[in-house]
């Protein structure tokens, strides 16, 4: 889907809006445009001037049929980074937000058609940017963490790690220098490092043709690197914890994974995973992503789209 850019109408149906999202302007809003923003995980005026333009485009805006939107843009991602953030059932929303079902219809039309992944994508580009750096990284850095499962985790998808004994799912990532995500697994978290890896990989591959190094713990050593070097063209470096270290010790570059898993894990929604499918519980991990970015944008000033005058970026 492309940006966010078809020309606004002057009015909508109900007259002039303060909320300039397109449900909104096109006088299709349900919802009250003037909700005051009173939650932490809220957007701020100056995180909405920089997500908007970001927005994809709805299809029935590009031809391809669909209704139009019928909640506002900011108060339904306002209602998901709340859940998120909070740890909240979708039932337990805030009356002041769009009706839980229609924030969950939100979350899920989102999900399928991968717009949180395509969103979080542009303000990691955007990050990069600001940062110094080429729109697409040159190096990653792959972990993964184990979480316990709620009830609501079906068995077929849920297991016992045997190493941090836990019974429930485990995330795998793979972020680039900044420690910005750049693609997300959810498995049992009976799956070995070295199998999830292999997919983590193929799809940093993928999606992200520039990257020729990877690093990662020891728990990916063995087969997995000759894979990665033979099949997929990258160089997995694998980072050991010092044998005679004890306590918490700094490792290269296996620090910046880390520290984003300790971003991601203050979303009380990923203190543990609550989701019946894998796909919400990697949605879920991008919704969590997005809310450190858009607040490390707001705090860098102006939307980036003033800042292209810089100076030619360096490789990560």
């Amino acid at each position: 889907m492309s940006h966010c850019g078809v020309p606004a109408p002057s009015a909508s149906t109900f007259g002039v809006s303060p909320c300039d999202c397109l449900a909104h302007q096109f006088g299709n809003a349900a919802d009250h445009p003037d909700r005051t923003r009173r939650y932490p995980s809220d957007l701020t005026d100056a995180e909405w001037a920089l997500v908007r333009p970001l927005l994809p485009v709805p299809a029935w805006m590009n031809g391809r049929g669909g209704r139009p939107e019928g909640y506002c843009h900011r108060q339904m991602i306002d209602a998901v980074r709340y859940l998120v953030a909070e740890g909240v059932r979708w039932a337990s929303l805030p009356a002041d937000f769009p009706r839980w079902r229609a924030a969950y219809r939100f979350f899920r039309r989102w999900r399928d058609n991968d717009l949180i992944k395509e969103l979080y994508g542009r303000l990691r580009a955007r990050l990069r940017e600001l940062a110094g750096r080429k729109d697409e990284p040159t190096a990653a850095i792959i972990d993964s963490q184990s979480v316990k499962g709620d009830a609501t985790v079906p068995t077929a998808s849920r297991g016992y790690d045997a190493g941090k004994r836990i019974n429930g799912r485990k995330r795998h990532i793979a972020v680039d220098t900044l420690g910005l995500l750049l693609v997300v697994i959810v498995t049992a978290a009976s799956v070995s490092d070295r199998d999830a890896g292999r997919d983590l990989l193929e799809r940093v591959r993928a999606r992200h043709r520039a990257i020729t190094l990877v690093w990662a713990d020891g728990g990916y050593t063995g087969w997995l690197v000759d894979f990665a070097r033979a099949v997929l063209s990258l160089a997995l470096t694998i980072v050991k914890r010092p044998d005679d270290a004890s306590g918490f010790t700094v490792l290269p570059r296996r620090w910046v994974v880390e520290r984003s898993f300790s971003h991601l894990i203050r979303a009380r929604r990923l203190a543990r995973d609550y989701e019946t499918r894998t796909d919400s519980a990697e949605a879920m991990l991008w919704w969590a992503a997005s809310i450190p970015a858009t607040r490390r944008l707001a705090r860098r000033g102006a939307p980036a789209a003033r800042r292209l005058s810089r100076p030619a970026p360096a490789a990560a």
